[in-house]
């Protein structure tokens, strides 16, 4: 399906990296970040340029560690230090010298601050104008006096609901969750959610000290007695006799006798509430959140605010109401106020006349959310349940609706997550931009995207050390004679997407009654042992059916526990409390599969001490090659003390963590370099041990690709780092830290993992957009290995955008029509060839078959 191209004046003069007018465009000279060799090249102003190449060639490199980092340090070099510390600066780019830069704005891939007061109202600030909307124009009961905006906002002292804060939900404990068992003694550990060991025996001999009985069964305590211990906020300081019993120690106490210590109780729900709160621990984070009950705050009615601020209406509904509306209902619901012109004598003429002022402008913005295909979101909805690609087309409306000019834009991959009838919408939303005097930078994949662009500046030509070069930069046509560039074969030629034979089905797998979010009552039959790919437009559903009824009702039949990491936080307790729970069941076919595995695209560890290397478990491999050496043998230094984690063999300055945080007074802090262990990790005489001329910390700091050569003669290390060059992470290092890995990459590196593990048959792989961050070329690579998968007698099941991956698919599942409440039905399903010839399918037109 064409998308209509925004007419360009740029044209190609010459077929070098040097092409445009030096007056009207960017000039990089000697780039170096990262992988980049030296690049030279000029960019175009006032055109969409778009940065292409494989995962790891270097074009994110060149776009955001160079040209937003360099915009981003002139920019801060004329703010004065107050200011420039409340900023998240990036680092000084490695670059000889860059001409006719504007100021930049980024808008990159990644979640919001994971806050529970950050929403979809916040980040546009469409909320701001819906409390005004409110204050002013709002219907008051009668008598009421007039409230100003504060009042309408969760987040001041003047409107949060006193009883939740301003969160719309209250963490309760109840005495059933910290007492499961009554008939047990407090001696017997009847207050479950105390702390294990000595702690918890600590409190226990507290509670003796003030003069309770520990030894009788707890349902036999007085009501207020149980009650004080369980929910009292007092915190006494009492003498403690741990041999003694109740009658000893209280004579003990009576004769002032010296206790062994003072110990200070701490109620059952005190103690919970402040570990979950305080503790740093995932273990005992995890272990205290079983004990708190969230449930919707009474007060407020989970609406978040005052019941003097819910007393105001506007079209019948208060603000809590009206931000639960999806943005496209809430654009119809404002049209009328929109568009109503008040009459001269009308009663509160003054109050129409605001209503139509604020609401237009709500409107306009509204509308440019649910142009970028964002129309099923709700205004209260919390960033940190939103995905990377929704929350930056969240950001890109509100930059249209800012109206500024003479700005680069740099953006990361916008149509990731976006099905390709919602990325003629973007591309739609980036022509404004330019048409407003803008510059449009992308760094992005998608075929459709790079057809659209004015310029393309091809990197590569591979990725890693074989990268970093820029092999084409010019206007589209050109890249046709570029034969080096892996993503000409993708943009004209007819042969990109592999044409098969589809496989047929071994069995089905049969849900009936699905209900999950947008899902109302589905009936929905899998195929097993092929591949099958679900699409549909964005918010249509997919994710619903497949990563979370399909995954919760495969798992609760194989009788296998949903494994929960602990929450982290407030944010994601309430996250998950949130979530809608799955309604409906397997009817058939269930017997056919043995095992599940899902690969997700969360993170593979919160901290830099998880890394590609320790997650897929090959860095075991290498730290026994460490320990195997003649030297190390002779000093007895054994395979823990390879690791970084481990005190015998780490730095004992950065504890292994690679560097140290500086605080600066006036500057925000900066994260620097170990300068005992130069970032390395291990203490001196750690290092000093070498596996073929190379030290620990030397081996973690090799590529994937560099590391398969190294170990060659390896076998067991060589089966991880295979699995991760087939599924094209072959750029990255060893030891790159968890918390520098996109989500896809973390994705593909869960991928490869399994892909290590000797195939069964009869499991069913599930994956939610996998190909996300993958150029081309490797998605070819990656549906390589999953059709392996599949040949080996298992049943691979996607969520994905991706046409490439779609149309070589066994079969498809088309959800929809639309997205929210218009979606959430099988549009089409059947053989690719089958469903292209749908006429209600929204993917129909957009398969190659």
């Amino acid at each position: 399906m064409a998308i209509h191209k925004r007419s360009s004046t740029i044209t190609q003069n010459n077929t070098k990296n040097v092409l445009c007018d030096p007056d009207h465009c960017i000039q990089v000279r000697g780039a170096r970040v990262h992988n980049l060799k030296n690049v030279d090249v000029d960019l175009p102003r006032n055109a969409l340029v778009v940065f292409t190449g494989i995962s790891g060639s270097g074009k994110s490199s060149l776009a955001f560690g160079t040209l937003f980092a360099e915009s981003q340090r002139r920019y801060l070099d004329s703010v004065s230090p107050y200011a420039r510390r409340l900023i998240d600066q990036v680092e000084e780019p490695d670059v000889d010298a860059i001409n006719g830069l504007p100021p930049a704005v980024a808008l990159q891939q990644q979640r919001g601050t994971p806050s529970v007061r950050s929403s979809v109202g916040s980040v546009t600030t469409i909320s701001n104008a819906l409390r005004m909307l409110y204050s002013r124009a709002g219907k008051y009961p009668r008598g009421q006096s007039i409230l100003y905006a504060d009042a309408f906002s969760p987040n001041t002292p003047q409107g949060a609901c006193a009883r939740c804060h301003g969160i719309g939900r209250v963490f309760e404990v109840t005495e059933k969750l910290l007492v499961p068992d009554d008939t047990k003694t407090i001696r017997e550990r009847a207050i479950a959610a105390w702390p294990p060991a000595w702690q918890g025996q600590n409190l226990s001999r507290i509670l003796v000290s003030l003069g309770h009985d520990i030894d009788i069964p707890w349902r036999e305590l007085p009501k207020v007695t149980r009650n004080w211990i369980l929910f009292t906020e007092e915190t006494p300081v009492v003498p403690v006799f741990p041999e003694y019993n109740l009658a000893q120690t209280q004579e003990a106490i009576e004769k002032g006798e010296e206790p062994h210590y003072m110990g200070t109780f701490s109620s059952a729900k005190r103690y919970i509430l402040q570990s979950f709160a305080t503790t740093q621990s995932p273990r005992t984070k995890k272990r205290v959140s079983q004990f708190m009950q969230i449930s919707q705050c009474p007060d407020c009615d989970g609406k978040k605010l005052k019941r003097e601020s819910l007393s105001v209406k506007f079209a019948g509904l208060d603000i809590g109401e009206l931000s639960q509306l999806t943005l496209t209902e809430l654009a119809m619901l404002l049209r009328d106020a929109a568009s109503t012109k008040p009459a001269v004598h009308v009663h509160d003429r003054e109050k129409v006349i605001v209503a139509q002022r604020i609401a237009s402008d709500i409107l306009a913005r509204v509308e440019a959310l649910t142009t970028l295909g964002l129309g099923y979101l709700s205004l209260e909805r919390s960033t940190p349940t939103l995905s990377p690609g929704e929350l930056q087309r969240l950001r890109l409306a509100t930059q249209i609706r800012s109206q500024l000019f003479g700005v680069v834009y740099v953006l990361d991959e916008p149509s990731a997550g976006l099905h390709p009838a919602d990325t003629q919408a973007l591309l739609g939303a980036l022509d404004e931009l330019i048409l407003a005097g803008n510059s449009v930078f992308i760094v992005e994949h998608d075929v459709s995207v790079i057809r659209h662009a004015d310029w393309i500046v091809d990197v590569g030509p591979d990725a890693g050390t074989h990268g970093g070069e820029v092999i084409y930069n010019g206007p589209l046509d050109g890249l046709r004679e570029v034969t080096k560039s892996h993503t000409r074969r993708f943009l004209f030629t007819s042969d990109a997407v592999e044409k098969r034979t589809p496989r047929q089905a071994t069995a089905w797998l049969k849900l009936a009654g699905i209900k999950r979010n947008n899902l109302q009552g589905l009936n929905v039959e899998f195929p097993l042992g092929v591949m099958t790919t679900v699409t549909g437009v964005s918010g249509s559903g997919k994710s619903s059916l497949v990563s979370q009824a399909l995954v919760e009702l495969v798992n609760a039949s194989l009788g296998v526990k949903k494994s929960d990491e602990a929450p982290n936080g407030e944010a994601e307790l309430l996250e998950r409390e949130l979530e809608t729970a799955t309604d409906g069941k397997i009817i058939d076919g269930l017997e056919q599969v043995r095992r599940l595995v899902t690969v997700d695209q969360k993170a593979i560890g919160r901290t830099p001490r998880s890394n590609l290397a320790t997650y897929t478990g090959l860095f075991d491999h290498v730290r026994k090659l460490f320990a195997s050496t003649r030297k190390a043998k002779a000093r007895r230094y054994d395979v823990g003390r390879f690791s970084f984690n481990v005190v015998k063999g780490r730095c004992a300055n950065c504890e292994g963590v690679g560097f140290v945080s500086v605080e600066l007074l006036f500057l925000p802090s900066v994260y620097s370099p170990c300068q005992v262990c130069q970032g390395q990790r291990y203490n001196d005489k750690t290092l000093e041990i070498t596996y073929r001329d190379k030290n620990i910390a030397e081996v973690l700091d090799l590529t994937v690709e560099s590391a398969h050569e190294f170990f060659a003669n390896e076998a067991p290390v060589l089966r991880a780092l295979d699995a991760l060059l087939q599924v094209g992470l072959g750029y990255l290092r060893l030891g790159q830290p968890a918390t520098e890995l996109s989500g896809g990459e973390a994705q593909r590196i869960k991928l490869a993992t399994e892909l290590q593990r000797t195939q069964r048959g009869d499991t069913l792989y599930i994956l939610d957009e996998p190909t996300t961050g993958l150029h081309p070329a490797d998605v070819s690579r990656l549906m390589s290995q999953l059709n392996g998968l599949v040949d080996a007698g298992n049943t691979v099941i996607m969520v994905e955008h991706d046409m490439q991956v779609a149309s070589s698919s066994d079969w498809l599942i088309d959800i929809g029509p639309g997205a929210g409440d218009q979606g959430g039905l099988v549009v089409a399903q059947g053989s690719p060839a089958e469903v292209a010839m749908s006429k209600t399918s929204r993917t129909a037109p957009f398969l190659s078959t």
